[in-house]
C-alpha cells in the first residue's frame, strides 16, 4: 500500500530508492563478472588459457620474489608482484580473447565491418556496407580518418576489384584529392586477416587534419543514403565486445 501510494504521489521512500539502485547495479555486470564472461568465451576456443594464465602469473611472482631476495626484502617485492601478476594475466587474457572473438566471426557476412568497429578514436566508421554486389554478396565497408578514406572489402580478392572501382569513382566525385586506401579482408593471397586490419590502418601516413576529416565526412554523408542492408549482414551482432575485453 505504501509503495503504491508513493508511486502515485511521484515520491519514493528511502527503501524504494535503495531497491532501485540495487536493481540498476544488478542489471549491469561488474568488472569481475565481465572478466569471467571474457574468460569463459576465450576458453571455448582456447582450452589452454587457464594454464597459460597460471604460468604467466607464477612466473611474474617468481621474478619479483627473486628481486626481493637480492634486495633482502622479499615480502615487500612479493606484495608489489601480486598486482603486477594480475595485470599481466589480464593483458594476456585480453589478447587471447580478441583473437578468439575474431576467430568466431571469421567467415561470417559482415565480419570486415565488425573488425573496423574495434577502431578507437580518430576514425569515423560506417556500420553498414557502403557498396554491395547483390549477385555475389561481396561488400565494401568504409572508414574515414586522418590517413584518408579506407575501403575494406569482403569477398575474393580478384572479384571485388570492379566494386572497388565503382566506389572510388563515387568518392572522387564528392571528395576529390582525398587519399583512398584499400584493404582486402581475408586469409587468401593479397588479403589481410581480420585481426590485422586495424594495425595496417594505423600505419598509414596522416594526410588530413582533424578539421578536414570532418569536412570530408559531411561530403560523404550524401552517399549511400538508403543503401539496402544485404541479407545476413549484421555487423552489430558480429562485433567483438571491445569494452568487455578491456573489463569496462
Amino acid at each position: 500500500m505504501v509503495s503504491s501510494q508513493s508511486a502515485k504521489n511521484g515520491k519514493l521512500t528511502r527503501e524504494e530508492k535503495r531497491e532501485e539502485k540495487r536493481k540498476k547495479k544488478g542489471s549491469k555486470p561488474g568488472y569481475f563478472a565481465q572478466m569471467k564472461q571474457v574468460f569463459t568465451m576465450t576458453r571455448k576456443s582456447d582450452p589452454n588459457i587457464t594454464w597459460i594464465l597460471l604460468l604467466a602469473g607464477l612466473v611474474t611472482l617468481l621474478v619479483f620474489l627473486l628481486v626481493g631476495v637480492l634486495f633482502h626484502n622479499w615480502i615487500t617485492w612479493l606484495i608489489i608482484g601480486v598486482p603486477v601478476a594480475v595485470l599481466v594475466c589480464v593483458m594476456i587474457l585480453s589478447r587471447r580473447a580478441e583473437k578468439a572473438a575474431f576467430g568466431q566471426i571469421e567467415g561470417q557476412t559482415g565480419a570486415a565491418g565488425a573488425a573496423l568497429s574495434t577502431l578507437r578514436r580518430g576514425w569515423i566508421v560506417e556500420e553498414q556496407p557502403v557498396a554491395v554486389n547483390p549477385r555475389t554478396q561481396d561488400l565494401i565497408f568504409r572508414a574515414l580518418g586522418r590517413p584518408g578514406v579506407v575501403l575494406v572489402t569482403e569477398g575474393p580478392a580478384g572479384r571485388v576489384n570492379s566494386l572497388i572501382t565503382q566506389e572510388k569513382k563515387k568518392l572522387n566525385r564528392v571528395a576529390p584529392n582525398v587519399p583512398i586506401h584499400v584493404i582486402k579482408a581475408g586469409n587468401g593471397e593479397d588479403q589481410t586477416p581480420l585481426k590485422k586490419i586495424t594495425k595496417v590502418m594505423k600505419k598509414y601516413p596522416k594526410n588530413l587534419t582533424q578539421q578536414e576529416v570532418h569536412a570530408v565526412s559531411n561530403r560523404l554523408a550524401s552517399l549511400n543514403k538508403g543503401m539496402p542492408m544485404p541479407k545476413g549482414v549484421d555487423p552489430m551482432k558480429a562485433r567483438p565486445d571491445r569494452k568487455g575485453l578491456r573489463g569496462r
